[in-house]
Parts: structure tokens; sequence; C-alpha cells
């Protein structure tokens, strides 16, 4: 083959739809190739004219347009354009002008459509559009069986159950004869009987035994009440998480108020080891914060095992913020039995990434603490300055490093009853101030994950109320969200960082997930929602019709799809002996990944021009 063929050969084959072509396939399309160029600004397809070639841009750029006059697209080095005519009638219904000097190849209407008819990969990039084609880039990549089966999968028998009414010693019996390590507790007073909860061989050696209680105890006084349940229908992968975000190792799996069975931890490990659950279950083991530092090395070896298995970006934040609140709880646990008791109601609060579920292995801590309303500093707040020092250098020891907003439970601002956090909220919303809100946005993902959880269920509820009615507020929080943007330029070319430690790269959570997690926050307050992560927020979203079903799909698959690249990226850093970090250079992704990372950053810039409109959040424009 010349020397020019293999030029041109070699650069086809870096881009989509050509970049998994056969060698013999990469062939015909070289030999069928012919040269053309267009000085800025001359058309190249007219609509309505006869159009017997799809066009490949070797260099240069071309805008294509609606049969308006409407800018329907900007292609750059690498893209193609002409195929709808092809798909079509050979009839142009995009026109497509030089917008700058360009170059392309054109390749012949025969080989389209032999690459049409041989190559499934290239018919579907050719057919559908960008979001179109970004869905099927999530959709294409692997899943494990924990994101494809059901949780009644697990079913190896029927439940066992027993009144509870039932004393200490038959329950004891029962779990022996039947051979397991969970009994069912049923209210039979109610027809038919409901769940009423739940004893485990574990309930039995620490509240029992321990206790030496005697034989005809009721089975009541040591089960476990408001039973953490799933449905029937859900995934294993959900079963895994919800064990990881509540530390409990059985889950009674209903349908409608019928117990179909129980999902125990061994289960799933039997089904597929995840050993993100051996860790939760090794952390609450540690005795010392030593214990805890030793085991922390083991976070990113869950963190890569889980990437390695192809788990998605919802599953690996949901287990890595599980984990990170079991170091947080276990450490609220150790001091407490260092400082003793706490002397008043409190709740330990986890703020933005961990809050809602998207936490990776690079992160510092964002916590807070709403204390009861007895609260008086002279009095008590000695002893929690004390539990949130302990706290967070303990998590700084399992590295989980020091916030340098400042924004933990060890700043006294942070750290405030409940009727303060209230006030905190109200101002926030009713008198919303741009410099005010841009420092507190982390504090409208919150979860409750240690003591008076109930605490933090109370400002959500608080947020949900005032926050949707509250324009001023949402046009406010819509402009912070544009503050941060995506790295692609006006030709669709990635922009840079131009100097510096990460010069020739982008950030993945600055530029990408970042700027999808702020817009996705303004439009779940707007609709009054209490979600936290950000998919959910999108179904929540969804239910309001706020936003057209295309457009949340558009969302989902972007989040996806530059989440997934962000983790697999920190998890070659991990494997390579490097400190994993957000800043990827395009030279190290894959034609696929930069192809796609282009649509999806495409859809996260049309969102936030949706978002300028919808909050009319012009930069600059007073409110």
């Amino acid at each position: 083959m010349q020397a020019e063929l293999i030029d041109i050969r070699n650069h086809i084959a870096a881009f989509p739809p050509f970049d998994d072509m056969s060698e013999e396939l990469l062939d015909r399309v070289v030999s069928a190739i012919e040269v053309e160029y267009f000085r800025a600004g001359t058309p190249i397809l007219a609509f309505g004219e006869e159009n017997q070639w799809l066009y490949y841009v070797r260099s240069g750029a071309v805008e294509v347009f609606r049969r308006s006059g409407e800018l329907f697209n900007r292609i750059g080095e690498g893209g193609i354009f002409g195929q709808f005519s092809l798909l079509l009638n050979n009839k142009v219904r995009f026109p497509a002008k030089a917008l700058e000097d360009t170059l392309v190849y054109r390749i012949d209407r025969e080989t389209f459509h032999y690459l049409f008819e041989n190559n499934d990969n290239f018919a579907d990039f050719v057919e559908i559009e960008d979001s179109s084609r970004l869905r099927s880039a999530v959709s294409r990549r692997e899943k494990s069986s924990l994101m494809t089966s059901r949780v009644t999968r697990l079913f190896s028998r029927k439940p066992v159950c027993a009144p509870s009414t039932i004393r200490l010693q038959e329950a004891a019996r029962i779990m022996t004869e039947e051979g397991v390590s969970s009994l069912l507790l049923m209210d039979e007073s109610q027809q038919p009987p409901k769940l009423a909860g739940i004893v485990t061989d574990k309930d039995l050696r620490t509240r029992a035994l321990s206790e030496a209680l005697p034989p005809e105890t009721p089975i009541g006084d040591i089960m476990s009440e408001d039973v953490i349940t799933i449905r029937s229908n859900v995934f294993i992968f959900e079963a895994m998480l919800t064990m990881l975000h509540n530390n409990v190792h059985f889950l009674p799996v209903m349908d409608r108020d019928e117990v179909r069975g129980v999902v125990a931890l061994s289960d799933i490990v039997k089904h597929e080891s995840q050993n993100s659950l051996f860790l939760v279950s090794n952390i609450f083991h540690q005795k010392t914060v030593k214990g805890l530092k030793k085991i922390s090395k083991d976070v990113r070896h869950s963190f890569v095992r889980m990437v390695n298995e192809d788990a998605n970006s919802h599953m690996v934040g949901s287990a890595m913020a599980g984990i990170g609140r079991s170091f947080t709880q276990r450490l609220l646990e150790l001091g407490e039995e260092k400082l003793g008791p706490p002397p008043i109601p409190y709740c330990f609060m986890a703020l933005g990434s961990m809050a809602r579920d998207e936490m990776l292995v690079l992160t510092d801590q964002d916590n807070a603490m709403i204390l009861d309303d007895r609260f008086d500093p002279e009095q008590h707040d000695d002893y929690f300055l004390a539990l949130a020092k302990f706290v967070s250098d303990g998590l700084a020891e399992c590295g989980y490093t020091y916030c340098t907003g400042d924004i933990m439970a060890t700043n006294r601002h942070w750290r405030q009853p409940l009727k303060v956090w209230k006030h905190y909220f109200t101002d926030w919303i009713e008198n919303p101030k741009a410099e005010a809100l841009l420092n507190s946005n982390i504090f409208f993902d919150l979860d409750g994950i240690y003591g008076q959880t109930e605490f933090a269920e109370a400002l959500k509820t608080l947020i949900s109320e005032k926050a949707s009615n509250s324009q001023r507020f949402l046009t406010m929080l819509a402009r912070n969200a544009l503050n941060r943007t995506p790295p692609i330029g006006f030709f669709r070319n990635f922009v840079l960082e131009k100097d510096g430690q990460h010069r020739n790269s982008f950030n993945l959570k600055r530029r990408g997930t970042a700027p999808l997690s702020d817009l996705i926050r303004v439009h779940a307050l707007a609709c009054g929602s209490r979600a936290q992560n950000s998919f959910e927020r999108l179904n929540a979203i969804g239910k309001t019709k706020l936003l057209l079903d295309d457009d949340l799909g558009n969302l989902r698959d972007a989040l996806e799809f530059i989440a997934i690249v962000r983790i697999r990226h920190q998890a070659l850093d991990i494997e390579q002996g490097r400190e994993p970090d957000n800043n990827v250079n395009p030279e190290d992704l894959s034609p696929f990944e930069r192809s796609h990372l282009k649509d999806a950053f495409q859809v996260v810039s049309n969102a936030q021009k949706f978002l300028r409109f919808r909050y009319n959040a012009q930069v600059g424009r007073n409110v």
C-alpha cells in the first residue's frame, strides 16, 4: 500500500465508526476514498440536491444545518456527514458548508452501503444522532450479573417465620432446627400477618446470651423492629447497596406486604464475590483507629475490583459512599466509647458526594453535626468538638483528607442545634445571596448517617417545601450551576488546560460530573424532590414532566458515560501505581471514549443552556 494510503488508513482507523473495523473493511474504505478541499465559507451540500458520498473530515471544520437554516451540528476532525441522504433517497436533508479551510475524504455510496450491511457498529453509528449514539455507547458496556439478575434468584428456600409473641428459647430452637441465621417475626394479630421484626444469630449472642436473659424472655425484647426491607423486583446490586448503606446482613424481600424470602450477605457472596461487603463488615470489627487505618488500603482494591467487573457508576459510587459511611460510623462509635455517651442527642451528617452516593476513591471529608435543640454551648460543646475532632482526624488517617473549605463538624458554624440549621436553610432559600449560596451548595446534598437521623430528615422536608416556592433562590442556584462548563469548544474540540501541572488535560469532575450534578440539583429542588442521588433526582424530575423524556435520558447517559470514564481513569492510575486524579489527557483516551465524551459534553452544554433559560439565570443579571 502506498505511503499516502497508509496515512489515510491510519487516520480513519482512529475515529468511530471506523475504529473497530476489520483490516479487510478498512482496506475497502481506503481504496474507495477521494480527497477534496473546500475553502472557508464554501457550500459542500445544498438542501435537496443529490448526494452520492459520505464525507469524512480530515482537517478543518464543517457546519451542518437544518432545512430552516438553524445550525444542527459542527463537525471537526474525524467527524462524518452526508450519511442521512445516503440512508434515504440520496437527497440532501442537512445542508453543509466549510466553516474554515477543510480537507475531506469522500467515500462513495456503494462502499457506504456495503459497510452498512456488513458492520453493525457502522450501521448503528450512521443511523442515530449524537444523543442516541451516547445511549448506545452506555448500553453496550458489559454488565455483571449483579446488575442484571433479580434478587429472587438468590432464594434457596421459603422464609422461616414465627409469631412475634414467642419466647427466646423457642426462637433459638426454631432457628437451630431450620438451620437458619435469621428468623422473621410476624404480628399475627393482623390478617394477613405483617412483618413485625427480625432476630439474628448476632442478636442471640449480643442481646440474649451476653446479658444472661432467661429462656422465657419474650422475643420482642431483643428483636430488631423497623426492619430494612427490599422489593422482590429489585436487582441483586440494589440489595448489595442497601446492605452497604444500612450496615445490615439480612434483608427480608417483600412483594407488597407479603414476605417472599430473606437475602443474606452470604447469599450475595456466593452469587458473586464483592469484597466491598467484606470490607464494610471488617470495618465494624476494628477496635482502634490504627486498625481502621490498616484496612483502609483495601478501599482502593475494592474500587478497582468493581471497575474491572464492569459495575456501573451508580454501583461504584454507592459502594464507595457506603464504605465511607462505615468508616465514619465506626469512628463515631469508637469516639463515644472514648468520651462517654453524648450529653444530648445528635445527628452526624454526610454532605456532598457521600450524601449523593457518588463517592470515588479521590475524595475529602464533608460533614456536619445537628444537635438537639437543648444544646447549651457551655455544657455540651466541649464534648461534641472532641467527638468531631476524633472522627475528622480518624477519617484523615483512613485516607479521607480534611476539607480545604473547612466544611466539617470541627467547625463550630457547622455544629449547631436543629433550630439553627433550620434558620440556615430558611435564610439561604428565602434571602438568597450569590456568594453565600456558592459556599453553601454542598449543604443541599445531605444525609444523616448516625444518631438521630430524623434531624436530617427534618431538614430535607424543610428544603423540599421551601425551595420549590422561591424563584429567586432557584435563579441564583442555577446561576451558580453555570459557573462550571464542559470542556468542549465551538467546533466540538476539547478545551484543555494551557499551563500548570495539568497542562493539555481537562478535569472530568470539575468540568464533567460536577456541572451535571449541579444542574440536576436545581431541577430536583424546583420539583420539591427529597432525593439526593443524581440518578434518583432525574427519576423524580421525570415524574413532574419538567424535562422531556428524551432530555432526561440524555442527561442519564451523559452522567453515566462521563462518570465511568472518570472511574476507569482512576482505576488505571491505581493499577499502574500512580496517585489517582480527575485530570485526563485526550491523547490517553481511546477514540471511542474521545468521540462519546464529546457527545456527553454536548449534552451538558445544551442542558446548561436550558437551565439558563428556564430559571432566567443570566450571568450578571440582578434578581
